[in-house]
């Protein structure tokens, strides 16, 4: 199992060749600009299935670790879509590319025998091959995943809303060591102090302005802050208290992906003043060095 790494966010524009990403399990998630994509995996010997799907806006979808995929896209406008995988390097192997563009090639003896075909066919693949450079996206769009295609409710006390992808949600996702978590901010709106015991995160900014930040463990207790904007990426250390507070004028809106397919979450306000039973009033006020009438206030 693949956990407690870092994720990578990753952008993909208009069409993807068939490939495989060694040591990675990857959640996809369908951009703003996102019409029709068709995408699809293949199973391992001896039953190489193939599994496909069309993903209109919104839609996610998973490509399990190892194994040879596509995305492409079938609509008439440019497709943007975002990607978490569960590895801080995952390793990228086109598959046209590793078999007839490899240095130094391969047999074409070899080829012909293990595709079955004339050699001729072989020698145009090797020779006319060609290699596409990547281009990778430098301002993400807006992305809401499989249930995320709409900005959700923000008007409670903190003014956010986190909804999670992970695996209740997605039972596929479990033994993979990745999710993800979209977080809609209304302006002035928070995501309170919190931490994930399991995951590390990195956080991508689609829309609006975050101030983010955490803080590091005993002693030092040191707070590390930034100023994010459209675009933006933070990442969280696994274990360590964090927020993320909308300073912009406008909404904002998020997705983090998670190491982990269940990461826990431990809201540190409830965890500490509403737990169930409630933690002794004497022991707060001891731990905080505050009176008794603060803590029952809390």
């Amino acid at each position: 199992m693949v956990n407690h790494v870092l994720v990578n966010l990753k952008c993909l524009e208009e069409d993807e060749t068939i490939r495989e990403h060694e040591n990675v399990s990857l959640v996809k998630d369908i951009g703003e600009e996102a019409v029709v994509c068709a995408v699809g995996f293949v199973t391992s010997n001896p039953e190489n299935r193939l599994f496909t799907k069309v993903l209109n806006k919104g839609d996610g979808f998973l490509f399990p670790e190892g194994l040879v995929h596509f995305q492409f896209n079938v609509g008439k406008t440019n497709v943007v879509a975002i990607a978490a995988l569960s590895s801080q390097d995952p390793g990228v192997i086109t598959i046209a590319n590793a078999v007839f563009r490899s240095s130094p090639p391969i047999s074409p003896d070899v080829l012909t025998r293990a595709f079955q075909v004339d050699k001729k066919v072989i020698d145009h693949l090797q020779g006319q091959l060609y290699v596409r450079e990547r281009k990778i996206l430098q301002k993400p769009q807006t992305c809401n995943g499989r249930c995320l295609r709409n900005a959700r409710n923000t008007s409670n006390p903190i003014g956010s809303a986190v909804t999670q992808e992970n695996v209740a949600q997605i039972p596929g996702l479990n033994t993979l060591g990745i999710s993800l978590v979209c977080i809609d901010y209304a302006p002035n709106g928070l995501n309170p102090s919190h931490t994930y015991p399991r995951a590390t995160e990195a956080l991508i900014v689609l829309d609006g302005t975050l101030f983010v930040g955490f803080v590091t463990s005993n002693p030092e207790n040191r707070l590390f802050t930034k100023v994010l904007n459209k675009g933006d990426v933070f990442v969280f250390p696994e274990g360590l208290i964090h927020f993320q507070f909308n300073v912009g004028k406008t909404n904002a809106v998020a997705i983090a992906a998670l190491s982990s397919q269940n990461l826990g979450l431990i809201t540190i306000a409830n965890i500490v003043f509403g737990s169930n039973s409630p933690i002794s009033p004497d022991v707060l006020a001891k731990a905080f060095q505050v009176d008794k009438n603060v803590i029952d206030h809390l």
